[in-house]
């Protein structure tokens, strides 16, 4: 039997060693894994269709022009950059064949116009004079040949003044020919615009494209005082999009700045691209024009607005599992597994229709395998209670 020293010094030392190895534990146990949670909070959720790939800014006009007929650049009244009203001319062809052609027909016409004057002098005085002739022939003064003659002679002086009256109308008819033709030689601008680009220089020769083979146009005019955007979408989408909804433009051009717009046209077909989803081309308007100066052919993206609620319950959209679950900060600080029914939902934000309440605290990153449900955790310095896409 141990002596009764030796009980007591196991009294002491047992508890002891206790003490020791439970503080040694409590020292070396792994602390709980950090992790990003999200307090839920209310505001507006809204349900999107974005652009399956990078959208173009694009003018509401743009003509890339050439001259109807071939010729030599005689003069080039733009240069790229230049700014032009309707009607400005901006190219001219040689046409010093069609210009004689015009003051020929206009000596034509003079002569014409002269001759025909002369005839209708004449006709009008051969008139009078058979008026004189058949009141003499009524008075037995003259014969009835006399009279017969002198009606016959004016008939056929107004006939002349007729037919140099038709002369007229031909040669006006003819300089009206030679001014469309030399109106061919001189490209003029069809609606103000600024010129892209110009193709040609003097003393080049410019000719028309032939049927189905392109060429470069001579001028390329832009009116980019009114713009919008196409862009594709997924053509499992386009059941949803209507012409007059809301949009949202960003431009990579302009980072963090978003403009406000709306569905002006769809596409009513379907495009195909080798190799890539099957889109339709969909065209947003800018509500009002932004005060920077955009140019053609920018990219950018557009955010279509289906339907949006305001004032709702919503958890950041990444928090949702794949089985519809999330993962909610419990009681002393562990995880449990929340099943939650939801509404509308976008990539940033997911409306919370049962299962969660204002302020619950659900995780964000689901990187850490070892981070699951009874896990106890503890929350980063900075809590992700705020997203974008709000």
């Amino acid at each position: 039997m141990p002596k009764p020293k030796t009980w007591l010094r196991l009294a002491l030392v047992v508890p002891a060693l206790a003490i020791l190895a439970y503080a040694v534990w409590f020292l070396t146990r792994p602390a709980p894994p950090e992790v990003e949670l999200a307090t839920l909070a209310r505001g507006p959720v809204e349900s999107t269709v974005v652009n399956t790939r990078a959208g173009t800014v694009k003018a509401c006009r743009r003509a890339k022009l050439a001259p109807v007929l071939g010729g030599q650049i005689v003069k080039r009244w733009v240069k790229e950059g230049d700014r032009v009203k309707a009607g400005d001319p901006l190219l001219e062809l040689w046409n010093r064949d069609l210009a004689a052609q015009r003051d020929l027909a206009t000596r034509q016409l003079a002569t014409s116009e002269e001759r025909r004057r002369e005839a209708c002098i004449l006709a009008a005085n051969a008139k009078r004079d058979a008026d004189r002739t058949e009141q003499l022939a009524a008075e037995n003064f003259v014969s009835p040949q006399r009279a017969d003659d002198a009606r016959a002679e004016a008939r056929a002086r107004q006939a002349s003044c007729d037919a140099l009256a038709a002369d007229v109308k031909r040669a006006q008819a003819q300089i009206r020919v030679t001014l469309a033709g030399l109106e061919r030689t001189t490209l003029t601008a069809p609606f103000a615009g600024i010129v892209a680009q110009v193709t040609g220089e003097i003393g080049e020769v410019t000719t028309p494209s032939p049927p189905g083979i392109p060429t470069p146009p001579a001028v390329d005019l832009i009116d980019d005082s009114c713009l919008y955007v196409s862009a594709p979408m997924d053509e499992v989408d386009a059941p949803r999009l209507r012409t007059g909804q809301p949009a949202r433009i960003t431009l990579d051009a302009l980072p963090g700045q978003t403009f406000p717009g709306h569905v002006r046209r769809i596409a009513p077909y379907v495009t195909e691209v080798e190799k890539q989803a099957r889109t339709v081309d969909v065209e947003v308007d800018f509500d009002t024009p932004p005060k920077q100066i955009l140019l053609v052919g920018y990219s950018a993206d557009v955010e279509a607005i289906i339907e949006r609620r305001d004032d709702v319950l919503r958890v950041p959209t990444q928090a949702i599992q794949q089985d519809g679950t999330v993962l909610a900060l419990g009681g002393d600080d562990r995880l449990e597994t929340r099943r939650i029914e939801t509404g509308l939902a976008n990539w940033a934000f997911t409306e919370v229709t049962a299962g969660l309440q204002a302020g619950d605290r659900v995780l964000l990153s689901f990187d850490d395998e070892s981070v699951k449900a009874g896990v106890k955790v503890r929350a980063r310095a900075q809590d992700g209670q705020s997203r974008p896409g709000s």
